[in-house]
């Protein structure tokens, strides 16, 4: 007696699929961030040091990236810069995702009039230029790291607010929420089990595309002279140190600029191609 012949079973298979320019923007973020990490350590001068007779000098052998316009080592201080640039854009990001996302959130279970009073109070706030707002704190309150942090997660966190609002209401009304709300669920366990596993991944987009907003507004501001006090500098400070140096094609105006350029364009670049999940059946 033979065996009848198996049917055939269809199982799924969950893939990625990985874009080379994905990869590309990726490995820039990493490489700044361990430069940042590691900055303290690689620096071949220490950064308030005049290194070099001439200002704005050339590329060399001993200089890398040549000299700023008092004659300091210019690799060295791109480095260390690379460590405030990204430190205070970092943790602005984090304390205005936390923040507004977690208020969105809110508003959306609740809704009624907490969800009407933070809408509009943070509509306010949002309508308020980033730069003036940026400009006016910090010239009142000074431009220390810790208010240079506070001030750029306050300009982002309505914007994080109105994203995670808008997502989390959509989720609020399926079927899964409705029944644990019906259970008695708390406040705490809808939010942490039930809206933001399923809005955890185009908020994580959000907010890498708001750090890469907040950097070039922290080099905005530096550039106006209210970000990291001398002789420490973030990149957006090393372009104002040295735009003396434009007409000259120095490299020391011409490095930080290009590091803005490569971290913010690297960090579009890796979100835009963020591995995509791929679900197909095949038999076996």
């Amino acid at each position: 007696m033979t065996n009848a012949a198996k049917p055939a079973v269809h199982r799924s298979r969950i893939g990625y699929r990985i874009n080379v320019v994905g990869i590309a923007g990726a490995l820039i973020v990493a490489f700044w961030i361990v430069v940042a990490l590691a900055a303290p350590y690689i620096v071949p001068h220490p950064i308030g040091d005049i290194v070099d007779t001439d200002y704005f000098g050339p590329i060399s052998r001993e200089l890398w990236l040549g000299s700023d316009y008092l004659g300091r080592d210019m690799t060295s201080r791109i480095l260390m810069g690379a460590r405030y640039t990204l430190g205070i854009s970092v943790a602005a990001v984090i304390i205005a995702g936390i923040s507004g996302v977690t208020l969105g959130m809110i508003a959306a279970i609740t809704g009624g009039v907490l969800d009407m009073v933070l809408s509009r109070f943070l509509d306010a706030l949002n309508s308020i230029p980033s730069k003036l707002f940026s400009l006016v704190v910090v010239a009142a309150v000074g431009s220390s790291i810790p208010v240079l942090i506070v001030t750029m997660a306050v300009i982002y966190i309505p914007g994080a607010y109105r994203f995670a609002r808008a997502l989390a209401v959509n989720v609020n009304t399926m079927d899964f929420v409705v029944v644990a709300r019906i259970r008695g669920e708390s406040l705490f366990y809808l939010i942490r089990a039930e809206i933001l596993p399923n809005i955890l991944g185009p908020v994580l987009v959000d907010l890498g595309l708001r750090f890469g907003f907040i950097v070039l507004l922290l080099s905005g501001m530096s550039f106006l002279g209210l970000g990291v006090k001398p002789p420490y500098a973030d990149w957006g400070a090393l372009v104002r140190e040295n735009i003396g140096g434009l007409p000259y094609a120095a490299p020391a105006v011409i490095f930080p600029s290009l590091a803005i350029a490569s971290l913010t364009i690297a960090v579009n670049l890796l979100i835009d191609n963020l591995p995509t999940k791929i679900r197909d059946r095949e038999p076996s």
